[in-house]
């Protein structure tokens, strides 16, 4: 059975970010995938990279844990609002933490970096005022380079894909079940993906 992780990036658990979750993982569920439900706001750890990349910070045991369900996934569908043209400090906290170098990525001889984390597909679902064509227009689509490029494609995930609900701020709530609904057959789209392609839960390359 293929194993699909959620990860909820919304501090707020009455937000339309968490009922989007709910409603995908509703929907890997029915198409067979086992789900693996994890809402950053509940793990306790610190989010700030303190000394960067110049020296340790041992992870906490919610950090761990998280480590350990990454790696148990062949799929991840990641859920989180745009804000400011970028993420919520919680998630980026997460990334900061938890996406350690050697762990999942490395550089090799060359300076070329390598995903360690490849054999997983991702999905990004993520809320927005914006229409799409005034983040595409305007500010160039910073999270597609910052979500799909520089992290999860940087780690190894392929393929990763990207699906805009919004814009939010003047929603209406037809709007908003249209979108559950699209929630829920995207989890199962994804979930049929991985079923049918025999994926299951891929080894994490350990840096030499």
């Amino acid at each position: 059975m293929s194993s699909v992780l959620l990860i909820d990036g919304h501090p707020n658990p009455e937000s339309l970010c968490s009922a989007l979750a709910a409603r995908y993982a509703q929907g890997a569920r029915s198409a067979g995938a086992s789900v693996d439900e994890l809402a950053l706001r509940e793990l306790r750890f610190d989010p700030v990279l303190h000394l960067g990349y110049r020296g340790e910070q041992p992870l906490e045991p919610d950090l761990q844990q998280a480590q350990q369900r990454i790696r148990a996934a062949s799929h991840v569908c990641l859920v989180t609002p745009l804000w400011w043209g970028s993420v919520p400090a919680l998630l980026k906290g997460f990334f900061d933490r938890t996406l350690q170098r050697g762990w999942a990525y490395r550089y090799k001889p060359n300076g070329m970096p390598e995903g360690l984390l490849a054999g997983r597909s991702a999905r990004v679902l993520l809320t927005t005022d914006s229409p799409g064509w005034y983040l595409r227009l305007v500010q160039g689509s910073p999270t597609e380079r910052q979500l799909v490029r520089s992290t999860l494609r940087f780690c190894g995930f392929q393929p990763v894909r990207v699906t805009r609900f919004g814009p939010v701020h003047n929603s209406q709530p037809a709007d908003r079940a249209r979108w559950l609904e699209q929630a829920a057959a995207l989890g199962g789209t994804d979930a049929a993906r991985c079923l049918a392609a025999g994926v299951r839960p891929g080894a994490v390359v350990q840096a030499r």
